[in-house]
């Protein structure tokens, strides 16, 4: 009897065991399906409820009414907490009326008296003066054909025939000018809208291009272009610090009825935090998959320090002690708001709170030299790591270790170095975000063109985002710079492509603009 009493007792236990163990699953997979929703359909922003008592600690999921972990002692510059839920309030618009640019084309029209007579007495009108108002008008672009005539001259003496050259083309016999291989290439990858809305657009305005067509010009251009893509990737492999990332693309795979993944990767070259002299570039990079070596090979040539996410394929690169790991606080926080978004956790919250004092720093600072930064940071930023440390430490052993918050302490406290690493180093951000900045255009074009067409498609797309994405970081028209470039890349001289970088296109214009003035 005695046994069977063992027996059943040793049963129960290992059923709690279990039931515990699923209830803790459970919790998981709810975590994530709300985190997931949040992500799909959720707002972006960060932002917290005001009013939580974030000094509270967490165990096992549940707010407990044990003493509050010490917080940190300077309070008077937390950022105020703003409600993701809580409506605000409508805000109106009280700008003036805008003045519209003077160098845009005038329609006059007239509204004259239809006499010009006196209602009252019928005695001649004189004009005293006038008012005036503008509206701002659209006129759909067009398409125009230019028409290369090239007469043929005879000798009458020799019988010797001249004629002139025929003028360059951009796709050797094609039937695009620079200018509208400018409007698909940047219609497509600058404002996201894929060929075959293109090919509807342009039906409208009477012309008839498949997007086969429109595909094989882009692909032609794309390899017009390939060599200033070259010359661009290897500016930014110079840089002594790199933001990376990678995003996801949808690729056609013929014969199989479905899609595969490949993915886009950005290397981003961006110096201006620190008051670098260098201007930004970015480059993107396409692989059919995610291996770790994707990366290793894209970056077997740069030394430095590298500001990436915690994904394993960059390990290798920090094991050879040429690539220094910078880590993302920007990744770290998003893993306490998932918790906090989740169930309103209050050590989320506080852990949020305290990562806030950090940024608030970084506000301050930002655009100065690496040398006022880091010593802002030794100064502000260090004490505050420190006690996050600690306070850290004493939360996870107050929390299950399968809880969403333990991982989330876990995945900072295992990158402390790395995370910090920007304290010391003025040049190195406190995250990833120009990086992020890079990947979020790729993932408002893939949301459009849903896929891309082959792995071909994918290079292609990786080559003119380069360009483009360069652009935007200096400040130019995407649309004008492809025009200017190629108009004259098929005849430029390839030792001095480096001319038709973006930013040396913007120096050049700007020269040229004042010789004309």
């Amino acid at each position: 009897m005695s046994h069977d009493v063992t027996s059943l007792r040793s049963r129960i236990e290992e059923l709690e065991q279990r039931l515990g163990q699923k209830d803790v699953h459970i919790e998981a997979l709810k975590a994530e399906v709300i985190r997931l929703r949040r992500w799909r359909f959720g707002r972006s922003a960060e932002a917290l409820d005001p009013g939580i008592a974030p000094e509270l600690p967490l165990a096992g999921g549940e707010v407990t009414a044990t003493a509050p972990l010490e917080p940190l002692r300077d309070t008077a510059t937390i950022p105020r907490l703003v409600s993701v839920d809580a409506p605000q309030p409508a805000r109106l618009s009280r700008r003036p009326a805008r003045e519209l640019p003077a160098e845009l084309p005038r329609v006059i029209r007239v509204h004259a008296p239809s006499s010009c007579t006196c209602p009252d007495c019928g005695g001649a009108l004189r004009q005293l003066g006038e008012d005036a108002s503008e509206q701002l008008d659209y006129v759909p672009g067009y398409f125009q054909v230019i028409r290369h005539v090239r007469p043929k001259l005879a000798c009458r003496a020799c019988a010797r025939i001249v004629q002139a050259g025929a003028p360059s083309r951009p796709i050797e016999r094609g039937l695009p000018t620079s200018a509208l291989l400018a409007q698909v290439i940047g219609a497509k990858y600058a404002d996201h809208c894929p060929l075959y809305r293109q090919e509807g657009i342009y039906r409208r305005s009477g012309v008839e291009l498949p997007r086969s067509m429109l595909a094989s010009w882009v692909g032609a251009a794309a390899s017009l272009l390939d060599p200033l893509v070259g010359v661009l990737e290897r500016y930014v492999l110079r840089a002594t610090k790199l933001h990376a990332d990678d995003t996801p693309v949808p690729v056609l795979a013929p014969g199989h009825g479905r899609t595969k993944t490949g993915r886009l990767w950005a290397y981003v070259r961006d110096e201006r935090p620190a008051a670098g002299p260098d201007p930004p570039a970015v480059v993107y990079r396409y692989s059919p998959d995610r291996k770790g070596e994707r990366p290793q090979s894209h970056l077997a040539s740069f030394a430095g320090i590298l500001q990436a996410d915690g994904y394993s394929g960059f390990t290798p690169l920090y094991a050879e002690g040429r690539v220094l790991e910078a880590a993302c606080w920007a990744h770290a926080r998003r893993k306490y708001y998932d918790v906090y978004a989740t169930d309103r956790s209050p050590t989320a919250a506080e852990a949020l709170r305290r990562i806030g004092l950090l940024y608030a720093i970084e506000r301050e600072i930002r655009g100065q030299a690496p040398a006022v930064r880091s010593s802002a940071r030794r100064a502000r930023s260090a004490p505050i790591l420190a006690e996050l440390r600690t306070w850290l430490r004493e939360a996870h052993a107050t929390l299950s270790m399968k809880s969403p918050l333990a991982g989330a302490i876990q995945y900072t406290l295992a990158r402390w170095t790395a995370l910090t690493r920007y304290v010391e180093d003025g040049a190195i951000e406190i995250d990833n975000n120009a990086a992020e900045r890079a990947i979020r255009a790729l993932v408002l074009g893939r949301r459009n063109y849903l896929f891309a067409g082959s792995d071909a498609g994918g290079e292609t797309a990786a080559r003119l985002y380069s360009l483009i994405g360069t652009c935007r970081l200096n400040g130019l028209d995407p649309h004008r710079y492809l025009h200017h470039v190629l108009e004259r890349i098929a005849m430029h001289p390839i030792n001095r492509i480096e001319e038709l970088l973006p930013w040396n296109v913007a120096l050049a214009n700007a020269a040229a603009s004042r010789l004309a003035a």
